[in-house]
């Protein structure tokens, strides 16, 4: 990895048969390379198994020992080397994917002191609500969240051939981006000198 550049997790929250996730977490990772400010890794979350029932012992406790799936461990995995988060979730009934919640209380420590950035996309609200009730749960995890998010509503009416029909979406995108990159490479830093005090 070139230490110059931030490892970026962009993860695609939705499972759902016919889900537009996988279109929108392709234009986010196309802005992360065109800013140059990241290495960049797609984790689609319909490839890996994530149960729904969770050990005992919670995973801030358990640690290293804690008991995950054979299957989770790409994704453990890129969690843990990751500097800094894209989630790109749809917004179901006002909240979040169950998927997404449940990779998220798979793990612990791979969040801490880590920004996390979110692109929603759903109906009018553009999945704002997924987005806010996803700050609660990550601020929990002692993760940073991003203020500048992205959200795209009614995305099935502007989005055409795999990108958005906002002209001025790349340029909030790059907001984000920006605001990214510059919480990665602080909360690095202070990650390398000394260890958060969770």
């Amino acid at each position: 990895m070139d230490n110059n550049k931030h490892k970026l997790v962009v993860i695609v929250g939705s499972v759902r048969e016919g889900r537009f996730g996988p279109v929108v977490a392709s234009w986010v990772a196309e802005q992360a390379v065109a800013h140059g400010g990241f290495e960049i890794e797609v984790v689609d979350l319909a490839d890996i198994d994530i149960p729904l029932a969770l050990p005992a012992a919670p995973p801030k406790f358990a640690g290293d020992d804690y008991p995950r799936p054979a299957g989770m461990a790409a994704l453990t995995s890129a969690l843990e080397s990751a500097d800094a988060f894209v989630v790109v979730t749809p917004e179901y009934n006002h909240s979040y994917p169950a998927s997404l919640k449940a990779a998220i209380d798979w793990h612990f420590t791979q969040w801490t002191a880590k920004p996390v950035a979110f692109v929603s996309y759903g109906g009018a609200a553009g999945g704002r609500h997924a987005a806010l009730h996803l700050e609660n749960v990550l601020t929990e995890l002692h993760a940073v969240t991003i203020r500048d998010g992205l959200a795209f509503a009614n995305y099935f009416t502007t989005w055409e051939d795999g990108r958005p029909l906002d002209p001025e979406a790349a340029g909030y995108a790059k907001t984000l981006l920006e605001q990214l990159a510059w919480w990665a490479g602080a909360l690095r830093s202070a990650r390398a000198t000394a260890p958060y005090p969770a």
